[in-house]
């Protein structure tokens, strides 16, 4: 056996350590997560402890539903039980009092003793296939793991799934078999009965990203180069429409949540989601509303669809709508309505290529018409490579109006992968000159402001300037006088001295 990395997590006084094992008779490298064990007493006094803070604090719909109140909440309860615990217990050691507020408190809101593995920053999945295998979760650095947890019985898996589905108003049974909810903390939740999923009971939970990716991230990582960054910040600056595809966890949302940074602050967003997964920096986006939708009940009654939602959002008077995912024909029809009757629309789909995104637009089943799919002025293509297990943005191309019956579509940057690098394809037309018809910019005057934004996203990069809620602050300051950033970024001056006079 051979130790490939070790480390250690904590959440709410909760330790745990890890190790990632290469072991010979596995085709995997092995998770082995270490938890707290205890004996029969400590157990027993947990167990007392359960019952007697869910009764002095029931657990209210009402309460979290709202964001704000989350936090709030658990901070109470993991507060209230330590002080509970020190009125009746006294001699306890301190430590072992915050460590039992810590575990009552993931009984309560968390998912008990696997709240370790979401409080692992370097985990992106959390999979139960069945209580016959043990847990698989995916790495950031070594893709598919086994772990050495497992679950103790199918009933404890349909325990865990109706456990979650209940704190957010969703249901599980027989007769719904597919459960499709979220943690308290953002995180997806994708659950199935025996016999939908043959194997057994399965739950996957997708994790949120508790610090979302910024612009700079992508580009320190190179996820994308400053270049494509600076173009979409041109493209979203003045309200261009842009659609992000890409298969499976290829980073679709993680990049469109990283380019709303670009909208100015004086605008109105709506946000469109099946789960929250958006998240504006709140520094920037004060005149944010995001929307999401909601299940039946078990009657079949109160369903809220994303199409009920986007239908809603042209009533609120809009500037900005971001839309978190297209699945279906209604949908992309009230989308790319908004999009004629003026509003910028932000999106994501699945698909490969552009190619791809063009034939699943303009055939059915969605079949919307040509000059529909012509008010969509870029589309951005997120890839994900396996093998070396990272992140790139494959093409960028725009969609040219033109008299033909199919769409002409313009590439303007590709990566290519034998290099790693980031080449440009061609040089826009449409961008260009629809920026040319509503701003009055001329072909110079746009390609040194594309210059200026390489520029300071560059310096931002190298100022390792990665929290969205401070970048926000500087393009805040930005749009209101950019050439303040624009010289100070010239200058090298350190991004910390804007916020100062902010």
């Amino acid at each position: 056996m051979k130790i490939l990395e070790k480390y250690t997590i904590e959440i709410n006084s909760v330790p745990g350590s890890v190790e990632i094992q290469e072991v010979d008779d596995e085709n995997v490298p092995i998770y082995n997560i270490t938890m707290p064990e205890f004996d029969i007493g400590t157990k027993s006094l947990l167990d007392t402890l359960t019952d007697v803070m869910a009764q002095r604090a029931p657990l209210e719909i009402s309460e979290i539903t709202d964001p704000k109140k989350i936090k709030e909440l658990k901070d109470k309860i993991y507060e209230d039980t330590i002080k509970y615990i020190q009125s009746e217990f006294g001699d306890l050691d301190p430590r072992k009092s915050n460590l039992l507020a810590g575990l009552l408190l993931h009984r309560l809101y968390g998912i008990g003793q696997y709240e370790l593995l979401l409080a692992d920053d370097l985990l992106e999945e959390v999979v139960v296939n069945n209580s016959n295998t043990p847990l698989v979760v995916y790495h950031k650095r070594y893709g598919w793991l086994k772990t050495t947890q497992m679950m103790q019985s199918e009933d404890q898996i349909y325990n865990l799934s109706s456990q979650i589905g209940r704190k957010v108003n969703r249901s599980i049974s027989s007769l719904n078999p597919i459960m499709d909810a979220h943690l308290l903390t953002g995180d997806r939740v994708a659950s199935t009965l025996f016999p939908i999923s043959t194997l057994g009971n399965t739950i996957t939970i997708r994790k949120f990203a508790r610090s979302p990716w910024s612009v700079t991230n992508l580009i320190a990582e190179k996820t994308m180069s400053k270049e494509i960054a600076a173009l979409l910040w041109l493209a979203i600056m003045y309200e261009l429409n842009v659609m992000v595809v890409g298969g499976t966890a290829s980073g679709k949302t993680s990049l469109l949540n990283s380019l709303m940074t670009f909208i100015p602050p004086n605008q109105r967003v709506i946000s469109i989601e099946d789960t929250r997964e958006i998240q504006l920096a709140s520094t920037l986006h004060w005149n944010w509303v995001p929307l999401t939708t909601r299940a039946a009940n078990p009657e079949g009654q109160g369903e809220v669809t994303m199409l009920d939602l986007m239908v809603a959002s042209l009533r609120m008077r809009p500037d900005r709508i971001i839309v978190g995912e297209v699945r279906r024909k209604e949908q992309a029809e009230v989308m790319f309505e908004a999009m004629h009757t003026g509003h910028s629309v932000y999106t994501t789909m699945h698909a490969d290529t552009v190619q791809q995104i063009r034939r699943r637009l303009m055939e059915e089943p969605f079949a919307i018409p040509k000059a529909e799919v012509e008010a969509l002025q870029l589309v951005v293509v997120q890839y994900r490579d396996r093998r070396k297990n990272v992140r790139r943005t494959l093409e960028v191309a725009e969609i040219l109006v033109s008299g033909k019956t199919d769409l002409d579509i313009n590439y303007l940057y590709r990566w290519r992968p034998r290099k790693d690098v980031f080449e440009k394809a061609d040089t826009s037309v449409r961008l260009y000159e629809d920026l040319n018809l509503h701003t009055g910019m001329t072909i110079e005057e746009i390609e040194s402001d594309l210059r200026d934004k390489e520029m300071i996203l560059q310096w931002l990069v190298d100022y390792k300037f990665t929290d969205n809620d401070k970048l926000g602050k500087i393009f805040k300051i930005y749009y209101k006088t950019s050439q303040v950033v624009i010289e100070a970024a010239r200058n090298n001056l350190d991004p910390e001295s804007l916020l100062k006079n902010d």
